[in-house]
């Protein structure tokens, strides 16, 4: 009989006022009793909706069924067979809008917690099991990779595993794409990254780090080279700005600058070695995602002793995941909602002040949530040291500027058919936030997932 209490096994977690003064991870994972204890509120239904809600369909009920009769090795088979990152999309993935959100027990209480249990099935075949990735058999055929994140590292593994020469060509010195830069060590150990990405490149797959495509080579001049098709994964790190008066003062960054230096610069490490980003005292992130709540939660652990988020819209509208927001919360992080920037004052070249406006909620705008109006006198300054900005960002123009032949989006995304994600050129196939924006890691798994296997299918075909 399954286990029919309402809630969660509760995920331990360090205390709100010990872990916003460091970069370890916050929550702590489940232990093997815990584990199976949650596995048994799973119905195993016939009707499976938590499949449905999967982008790359993980066969969910098959994996709680054997960790909930502790067989967690199995359980990982049974993961992997559609996933090649569980211990990342245990931790990173929205489950909420997603498997779970789709789970039939949250009807009547809270789900089950499949991404919990995924990351727990995970970390304990890392820690505890010697893994050995099994080489297939070349089968002659060349593809290239643009982009070393979660798009392109999916697309890799898949190709590996059908017998491609797969090679992966990555702009930067470390590879996992926003994996590494973006999410703070806080939510996505580095040293995880590393075993997921290991996995990977024991299939066959070879990386190239520091090397910039559109720069170093061009899409062209790969396919010249002899690769039989090519998938763009190069995501979406250019940042947007709001275009006010101050933006260029000292103290003013993206979130993917700030991020950036605090994860691949190992701000993370401050105060045992000197920091790369000058924090200051009060700090303002402009912004309601999920970008916008890593970047505030960092900014206190470096040291920052008022973090305001600024947001104009309500609390409702905030697009970070509930979950996000609420350790942003309890780490004492400010949230100053239905307020927007105007202007940033600065002195002596560096951010003195920040100026907003109010904000009221008027009719739905083309999302669907009510569109923000400006309260006419309601100016105001606050003082601040640092602004981050943290409204979003878009693909690098650098490949679409030097493919002839591919089309895009208005806004800068690669057009693709939606059932192959080939391109208006052929051959060259793109997925991830280089196509959809800004958008979540299993998204982009998914979509080179999807690539890999139509790939596949033409040049087999």
């Amino acid at each position: 009989m399954p286990n029919m209490r309402l809630d969660k096994v509760a995920m331990p977690e360090q205390d709100p006022n010990v872990r916003n003064k460091n970069f370890k991870e916050v929550t702590l994972g489940y232990t093997a009793e815990m584990a199976v204890e949650e596995a048994s509120r799973c119905l195993n239904c016939k009707q499976r909706f938590c499949v449905d809600g999967c982008p790359v369909n993980v066969p969910i009920p098959e994996f709680i069924q054997e960790v909930a009769k502790g067989h967690f090795e199995q359980a990982y088979e049974i993961i992997t067979s559609e996933n090649a990152l569980p211990a990342i999309c245990g931790r990173v993935c929205p489950q909420e809008n997603q498997c779970e959100g789709k789970c039939v027990r949250g009807r009547k209480g809270e789900p089950v917690g499949i991404g919990r249990l995924e990351r727990f099935v995970a970390d304990y075949v890392m820690d505890n099991v010697t893994q050995e990735v099994k080489k297939v058999e070349s089968n002659g055929k060349k593809v290239a990779i643009v982009g070393a994140g979660p798009a392109g590292l999916t697309c890799a593994g898949e190709l590996a595993r059908l017998g491609y020469d797969v090679t992966l060509f990555e702009a930067l010195h470390e590879v996992g794409g926003v994996l590494v830069y973006g999410i703070p060590e806080f939510r996505l150990p580095k040293q995880l990254v590393a075993k997921e990405v290991q996995k990977i490149v024991e299939s066959g797959v070879h990386i190239e780090k520091n090397v910039i495509v559109g720069r170093s080579i061009t899409i062209d001049e790969l396919m010249e080279e002899g690769y039989e098709a090519v998938f763009v994964g190069s995501g979406a790190g250019l940042p947007n700005f709001m275009h006010i008066e101050g933006e260029n003062l000292n103290g003013v960054y993206s979130a993917n600058e700030f991020l950036t230096r605090s994860n691949l610069m190992k701000a993370y490490d401050f105060p045992n070695a000197p920091t790369p980003i000058f924090v200051g005292q009060k700090v303002a992130i402009v912004g309601g995602g999920n970008v916008a709540m890593d970047a505030a939660r960092t900014a206190k652990r470096l040291g920052a002793e008022e973090v305001y988020i600024i947001y104009r819209r309500g609390e409702e509208e905030l697009p970070a995941r509930r979950e996000e927001i609420h350790h942003a919360k309890e780490e004492g992080i400010i949230f100053k909602l239905l307020c927007n920037p105007v202007k940033i004052h600065g002195q002596d070249g560096a951010v003195s002040q920040l100026e907003c406006v109010n904000m009221t909620l008027g009719e739905p705008d083309a999302s669907g949530r009510r569109r923000p109006v400006e309260e006419e006198g309601s100016n105001h300054c606050l003082d601040m040291d640092t602004v981050i900005i943290a409204i979003g960002q878009s693909p690098n123009p650098l490949i679409r500027s030097t493919t002839p032949g591919l089309e895009v989006q208005k806004w800068g995304g690669i057009i693709v058919h939606e059932e192959t994600m080939e391109t208006s050129k052929e051959n060259v196939y793109a997925g991830g936030d280089v196509v959809t924006g800004a958008a979540t890691v299993i998204l982009a798994m998914g979509a080179g997932k999807k690539a890999a296997q139509a790939i596949h299918e033409k040049l087999t075909n």
